[in-house]
Order: C-alpha cells, then sequence, then structure tokens
C-alpha cells in the first residue's frame, strides 16, 4: 500500500484529501506545515507528496527543493487560483504536476494515480542507455559522464532519457510538456528551456566531445551523436 504524505495547514482540506486516499487504498500521513512535511518524509516510506505551497514554518517550494535533493520521490504542488508563476516554479524545481485550488478531491486522487503509474512498472525491464562516456540508468535516477556522477533533478534525468533513447529525433517543446508534464499542463513553453539549460550546465561540466543536446532553431531539441 502506498503512502501519502498530505502537507497543507488547512485542517479541512487535509481530512477530505485524507478521506478520498484511504479510499483509493493510499496511507495518508498529515503535516499542517512544512517542518513537519520534512520531518515526516525523512523518516522514510512515503511514496508521493501532496504538497500545497503557502504553509508555516517552510513554504511548498522550499520543501520540494529540499526533498529533491535527498530524493526523486513524486510530488504534486498545490498552488492558489491563478498564480500561473507559483505553477511554473513548482515545476522548475522538480515538481511532477501541479493542482490549483480550489480542486476536487476526486480530482487530486486522479491526479496521484497518473503521476503513480508512470513510475509504477509492473513488467520491470532494466532501464539503462551508455553511449560513449554517458551512462543513464533510469531504474535508480542516476547519471554518470565518465567517472562523474551528475547530479539532475528528476524532471532532467526524464528529459535526458527521452533524448538518448531517440537519437536524432527532434522534440518540439509542446512535445516535451505533452511527454513529460502532461497534457493537463498548460504553464509556459519556456519552462521546457529553463529546464534544458540547466541539464546542459551540469552536463557540460565534464567533456564529452562525441555527443550532445542540440538545438534545432524554430523547431526544439535533439540528442545528436558527433561523428569521429
Amino acid at each position: 500500500m502506498y503512502k501519502i504524505l498530505i502537507a497543507d495547514d488547512n485542517k479541512q482540506i487535509t481530512n477530505i484529501l485524507s478521506s478520498y486516499a484511504k479510499n483509493d487504498g493510499y496511507t495518508p500521513v498529515v503535516a499542517y506545515d512544512g517542518r513537519e512535511a520534512l520531518d515526516i518524509f525523512r523518516k522514510g516510506g512515503i511514496d508521493i507528496c501532496l504538497l500545497d505551497v503557502m504553509m508555516p514554518q517552510m513554504d511548498g517550494f522550499e520543501l520540494c527543493r529540499t526533498i529533491r535533493k535527498e530524493s526523486n520521490v513524486p510530488i504534486i504542488m498545490v498552488t492558489a487560483k491563478g498564480e500561473d508563476y507559483e505553477r511554473i516554479m513548482g515545476l522548475d524545481i522538480g515538481a511532477d504536476d501541479y493542482i490549483v485550488k480550489p480542486f476536487s478531491p476526486a480530482e487530486v486522487m486522479a491526479r496521484v494515480r497518473a503521476v503513480m503509474r508512470r513510475i509504477d512498472t509492473p513488467e520491470k525491464t532494466k532501464q539503462e542507455f551508455t553511449f560513449d562516456n554517458l551512462h543513464v540508468d533510469l531504474d535508480n535516477y542516476t547519471v554518470r559522464v565518465g567517472e562523474s556522477n551528475i547530479a539532475l533533478t528528476k524532471k532532467e534525468i526524464e528529459l535526458l532519457w527521452t533524448f538518448v533513447t531517440n537519437k536524432d529525433k527532434v522534440f518540439s517543446r509542446d512535445n516535451l510538456l505533452d511527454s513529460l508534464w502532461g497534457f493537463d499542463y498548460f504553464g509556459d513553453t519556456r519552462t521546457v528551456d529553463s529546464h534544458i539549460k540547466r541539464l546542459r550546465a551540469k552536463l557540460d561540466a565534464v567533456p564529452h566531445p562525441k555527443w550532445d543536446i542540440k538545438t534545432i532553431w524554430g523547431v526544439g531539441y535533439k540528442f545528436e551523436v558527433h561523428d569521429a
């Protein structure tokens, strides 16, 4: 049974979401501020996090950043209605999805199920890619270039995996938003550019003359292998 961390300072909301989570077969664990949520998370056993942005002690953004430094656990942010910058920021710092208040508890659980389906592989097959000095392990969410382990966020690793397993295929920003953020995400395509900019900066810390993530101007991005 999956354990879901529900962090929100509104007890009415946590009670409703806990009830729906139980009906869906999840074990809810509730926190009423960011510090309490982090303490609970660090005790282990959490399979997915539902984090409100506005919380005392530590807001949802800071909590998401902190968790992302320690884990690739799925995170869904809860943002205020109409605050687009909150949605974009949440996704940029590593959240997997977002929910806008006011929301339907049934929709929240649908989003939770969708995120869990993306990481739950009933027929487990090894998901690794190696080319030259690049090694990507999607099972363990690790990336190595040469002898260096590259610290990437979950979304950055998923972006890289999408590119490397589709050599020379050009992905538009909309393609990437649909496949990695989901068709329900209506945010600015610049979030893709910002992710790729950070991804490249981290990869470029180690030389890789035989491959690169190339920009196809006016179209999108692709994984390119250079001729010897």
